[in-house]
């Protein structure tokens, strides 16, 4: 088996890291990253075997085609942001687009697969088949970017693809590889609850939707906790609340909204948290004589990890001596590569990137979110050794 070591990647660490800062400081939301894929298409655009061809407006293919027998390989990096305001101090790269962050590390995603690029053109004769690197965008926004593109059928070519997440909840060195499911269903919910407004010294003359979003809110929580079977893992979160104005405390409001993320792992679950919230908050209105407005989205599936091709990987891994390889339950988070793995044997993966000694401590999505750079050498690691490892005949390593 081929292994290309952490010191054989050295020389890219510093492009590596300076790719991750630039994209640091100017994050991009979903559906928007322009500048974002204009920079990285830029960049790709250098090197010599590789072909660069767009795919939606802010997405965007890097091929390299042996001309050798193989497999067709796709790798893939999301690059978009979130409207977070970024709140570190320790950060000398930090966000310069007010209220827009890389809080998930989509940043260094990008940067890993773009260094990846890089030692692909400068060890191309050793490539078979061909390598498809997909920067893709909006996997932070429903319906999410990988649908998009899969809707372009452009994939279907591909015998497999491979996929990362750098995680800040595992340290550094771990490699999480699960077979079968990855992550969960997830499906959002909003609702406008329609009230009767009034002065607030005579609730009996109005309909009050604050007290009704209030009860709903409560309720929703007995569907996870009454409904679901206790081994059976699930979470509707509720998120959004609006009512009123500060301005206006003696006021009670027209309307109110409320909203949340609902997460599952089986498709009887899913259609249940759906039946039940609309259930919920259409009985909590009608008993109020009120009204309400439901807007319920099917989002991301769960991601699945094919068993032949995730053994393989496993055992990529497992070949790197600074790594620990570990395969936690699934986790709940939510993830559109689900959508490749609808179509394609795929594996996706976790890497550990957070650091207790060095802060790295705060959860995805959190203005103080932050990564430990020395995580991106095993982001690299993995991509490489995916592509030099397989082989045509039944995902077989090469010996």
């Amino acid at each position: 088996m081929k292994l290309i070591t952490q010191e054989a990647l050295k020389p890219y660490e510093a492009k590596l890291i300076a790719y991750r800062r630039h994209l640091h400081q100017y994050p991009e939301l979903s559906f928007e990253e322009f500048e974002t894929s204009q920079f990285i298409a830029k960049e790709m655009t250098k090197l010599e075997h590789a072909e660069v061809l767009p795919l939606t407006k802010t997405s965007l293919l890097v091929k390299f085609k042996s001309g050798k027998p193989g497999p067709k390989i796709g790798l893939r990096a999301d690059i978009d942001a979130l409207p977070i305001n970024e709140e570190r101090e320790d950060c000398d790269f930090i966000s310069k687009n007010p209220g827009k962050m890389h809080a998930c590390g989509h940043d260094a995603h990008t940067a890993i697969l773009m260094a990846a690029c890089h030692y692909f053109n400068d060890h191309f004769e050793e490539l078979t088949g061909e390598v498809w690197a997909v920067f893709q965008h909006a996997e932070e926004l429903l319906p999410g970017g990988a649908r998009e593109i899969v809707a372009l059928g452009v994939l279907d070519e591909l015998d497999f693809m491979y996929g990362h997440h750098l995680w800040s909840m595992l340290p550094t060195g771990v490699i999480d590889l699960k077979i079968g499911a990855v992550t969960a269903n997830t499906d959002i919910y909003k609702a406008k609850i329609i009230g009767k407004g009034g002065h607030s010294s005579e609730p009996q003359n109005c309909i009050d939707p604050v007290l009704i979003a209030s009860q709903i809110v409560c309720r929703l929580q007995s569907i996870v906790s009454r409904q679901l079977a206790p081994l059976e893992a699930g979470v509707i979160s509720n998120t959004y609340i609006r009512a009123g104005n500060p301005l206006g405390l003696n006021v009670i409001p027209e309307y109110a909204e409320i909203g949340g993320s609902v997460r599952s792992t089986t498709p009887e679950a899913r259609a249940l948290f759906k039946q039940q919230i609309e259930r919920i908050i259409t009985s909590s209105c009608t008993d109020f004589d009120a009204s309400c407005e439901i807007d319920y989205t099917i989002g991301y599936g769960i991601t699945k990890n094919d068993a032949d091709k995730t053994e393989v990987v496993k055992k990529i891994a497992e070949m790197i001596g600074e790594a620990k390889v570990i395969a936690d339950p699934p986790y709940l988070c939510g993830e559109d590569f689900s959508a490749y793995s609808e179509i394609l044997p795929t594996t996706f993966a976790f890497i550990g990137a957070g650091n207790q000694e060095k802060g790295y401590i705060y959860p995805h999505h959190h203005p103080q979110f932050g990564l430990d750079e020395d995580s991106f050498i095993y982001g690299l690691q993995m991509f490489i050794n995916v592509v030099y490892n397989f082989s045509d005949e039944n995902s077989k390593l090469r010996i």
